[in-house]
């Protein structure tokens, strides 16, 4: 699932962008730009890919948005094996983990915070995905685990067997 937020700072906006794995909810890619332009999401995507490197077809939800119905979005999507989900018009259920994350970041780092610099912004924003979020943050869908160790004692159980 991939989707994007904006982040206030006095020099501007920032442009996050996450791809969450439904299954764990552990972000694999993110990007943040000063712009919303369609590199933004496929920068994130890339990451994504990079990380997880798929060997089979691989379902990205998105909603409707203009970076994510693109020529070049598209295109990406076909070289990479992935293929496109979107949301149905105006429902915002359906991405629903996307926002809870932005919501959780919000909360727990941005507040109703305007950072002063873009570079301030970015530097928080990648602590708390790569070292709170994804290897420390407890979830409820996750039986109280992080991201991270949920999957790692997911696929522990399979060698097990």
């Amino acid at each position: 699932m991939t989707d994007f937020t904006y982040i206030h700072t006095h020099e501007g906006w920032l442009y996050l962008t996450v791809v969450i794995d439904l299954f764990s909810r552990q972000l694999f890619g993110w990007t943040i730009k000063i712009t919303a332009r369609t590199d933004l999401v496929i920068d994130a995507l890339l990451m994504a890919v990079w990380r997880r490197t798929p060997t089979e077809k691989v379902l990205i939800h998105s909603d409707q948005g203009v970076q994510y119905s693109c020529s070049d979005w598209r295109s990406f999507l076909k070289d990479h094996n992935l293929e496109a989900s979107m949301s149905r018009r105006g429902n915002c259920h359906d991405n629903a983990v996307a926002e809870s994350f932005f919501s959780l970041l919000k909360k727990d780092r941005v507040k109703r915070k305007v950072y002063n610099t873009r570079d301030e912004a970015r530097s928080e924003i990648f602590n708390y995905i790569e070292y709170f979020y994804n290897s420390v943050r407890h979830h409820g869908s996750n039986n109280g685990l992080s991201p991270m160790k949920f999957e790692r004692r997911y696929y522990e159980k399979l060698e097990s067997v």
